[in-house]
């Protein structure tokens, strides 16, 4: 309705043109030619004249008896008139312009007006039309319409929107127990796990309006702006009733206020934070709204907002587990050709998958089998689309691979699937490739991690092991001076590990049980002895790879041989070479 106002403007534009048109048009038809006096004497004398109009301007109209017409001066003597009607002349006396030039120079007249009185308006409600935001009802599109049914997994955070639900539609039950409405629900986790579904299946189950907006939207250059988007949110919400507000990625306004010590304070933001603050303050639970955000960093977010009576629930969306996962699956592939394809052993593969990125991967399986012109889906088409997901699409064209190239490649990948089944046989490789994909990896060996909530200082230490078993194979089968750039990203999934081991687990010596993010100002002065630690750690977890693979070498070689030969091994294949 807003888009069609914009072009309201139009109207009176088109109607002004039009009017104008025929304003031209007249005046060219009715335009006579001019003469003198004297030739209206001499056509008076000779009694040629039918009719003459006479008006308020200086000029009069006069039709021969042959329909000719021309103007001459008006004299404005008082006995013309008498003259003209004694010889039988005609004498029209137009005082007002005729019809056919009123209503066009009108209409033009009221165009011109409603122009200038839009443009004012317009002029005037600049900035209303900046703080005013376009606001969706999702719910009213019945075919894109969702509840709980479409959300597989996350049992715990459904049960707990159940309440919400049931708020919304049964407000008295609860109030019989004195029970008052969450006026906010703050919905955390990692990116993917399907934070923005559920919030649209509260609306779908509950049947209100569905206000569905991201936090940026509330970020503006001027300082305000935020703030009046926030009340006008509000005030629209409160005339639908009971409604569900969803603000997606809450942490753009909702961050922590400045307090000089470890930041800058911004106004803007500021002032819309306090807004919303005011806001969810403001409105009773008899109103019947409910703020549902969502966020990946709950961390992040200001004290005020999460307090009780504000954000009164905190729900954990969490990454799905092998059950949630196998239920995911199946929603995805219901509604597509499939067969042979074993759902529980996906499931237990997609370790750590997020359910967007499930979702991914069926989809890349079933543009795969529309590619190959398959009738269904089948366990293959996973496979492969389970590879793009993770490492890329295979690169086609090898040519220009040279061979020592690919025996590094073949000995790098070697060196990293045989660490990891020999130290962390729970985490099972599944393939080991030197193909090069499009994501850049000049190969990659694919492990399956164990589905568990916790990791041990020893599961830490095998991980930093299995990232530095590429490198380790190329400088014994190579040589040290022969190493390559191709670790660059073992290398910085080591040192992730060992810094938060360090610094965030209490795993290490320098900081004990010290988390190094929580000492504030103080975080700088440590910063040499944390690297000097992280540097021994992974140095000793290193020449312990090392011994490890000269300990297997002959291992090392066969997995390396027979990968230049197949350039791809699976599980089963690996397990008969070692």
């Amino acid at each position: 309705m807003n888009k069609i106002k914009k072009y309201y403007i139009i109207i009176p534009i088109i109607t002004a043109i039009l009017s104008l048109i025929v304003m031209v048009v007249t005046s060219i038809n009715s335009k006579v030619v001019n003469k003198g006096y004297s030739y209206f004497t001499e056509d008076l004398n000779s009694n040629k004249i039918s009719t003459v109009i006479v008006d308020t301007s200086p000029k009069m109209t006069v039709i021969l008896n042959s329909g000719d017409k021309y103007s001459t001066d008006n004299p404005h003597t008082d006995t013309l008139k008498e003259k003209l009607l004694l010889n039988g002349i005609e004498v029209k006396d137009e005082t007002t312009p005729p019809i056919s030039k009123t209503i066009p120079s009108g209409i033009l007249g009221l165009s011109l007006f409603a122009i200038v009185a839009m443009l004012v308006y317009k002029s005037k409600g600049g900035v209303s039309s900046v703080t005013s935001m376009e606001m969706q009802d999702f719910s009213k599109d019945k075919k894109a319409a969702l509840n709980f049914d479409a959300v597989a997994g996350n049992e715990e955070a459904k049960e707990s929107l159940m309440d919400v639900v049931d708020f919304l539609k049964n407000p008295e039950k609860y109030q019989k127990y004195g029970a008052r409405m969450p006026k906010g629900v703050i919905l955390y986790g990692d990116p993917g796990t399907g934070k923005t579904l559920l919030a649209k299946a509260v609306a779908g189950e509950a049947g209100v309006p569905f206000y569905a907006l991201s936090g940026s939207d509330f970020v503006q250059v001027y300082v305000g702006v935020g703030a009046a988007r926030v009340r006008n949110l509000f005030k629209k919400a409160k005339s639908q009733g009971k409604a569900v507000i969803f603000i997606d990625e809450i942490d753009a306004i909702g961050k922590a206020r400045g307090n000089g010590k470890n930041g800058s304070s911004n106004d803007e933001k500021d002032q819309t934070l306090n807004a919303l603050l005011t806001e969810m303050s403001g409105f009773g639970q008899e109103e019947g709204i409910v703020v549902i955000a969502a966020t990946n960093r709950l961390d992040m977010l200001d004290k005020a907002l999460l307090r009780p009576g504000r954000f009164d629930r905190h729900i954990e969306v969490a990454l799905p587990d092998v059950n949630a996962r196998e239920k995911i699956l199946s929603l995805h592939l219901k509604n597509k050709p499939h067969e042979n394809i074993d759902i529980k052993d996906i499931a237990k593969k997609t370790v750590y998958f997020s359910g967007a990125k499930l979702e991914s991967l069926v989809n890349e399986s079933a543009i795969l089998a529309a590619k190959d012109n398959s009738d269904y889906i089948t366990y293959d088409h996973i496979e492969n689309a389970y590879s793009i997901t993770l490492a890329g699409h295979e690169k086609k064209e090898r040519s220009y691979l040279k061979e020592e190239d690919k025996l590094l490649t073949a000995y790098h990948e070697a060196g990293h699937g045989l660490v990891n089944m020999l130290l962390l046989p729970q985490d099972k490789v599944s393939k080991i490739t030197i193909i090069p994909t499009t994501k850049g990896a000049g190969g990659y060996t694919l492990s399956i991690p164990e589905d568990t909530n916790y990791h041990r200082i020893d599961y830490l230490k095998n991980k930093i092991k299995v990232s530095l078993g590429g490198r380790a194979a190329e400088e014994i089968i190579f040589g040290k001076d022969k190493i390559s750039t191709g670790a660059h990203g073992d290398i910085s999934q080591t040192t992730d590990i060992a810094l938060k081991m360090v610094t965030e687990y209490g795993m290490g010596e320098t900081l004990g049980l010290i988390n190094l993010s929580s000492v504030g100002p103080l975080y700088s002065s440590y910063g040499n002895s944390v690297i000097e630690e992280c540097k021994n750690i992974v140095n000793d977890l290193y020449n312990e790879t090392l011994k490890l693979l000269n300990k297997n070498r002959a291992s090392l070689d066969k997995i390396a041989i027979e990968l230049l030969e197949k350039e791809t091994l699976h599980e089963d294949e690996l397990n008969k070479l070692v």
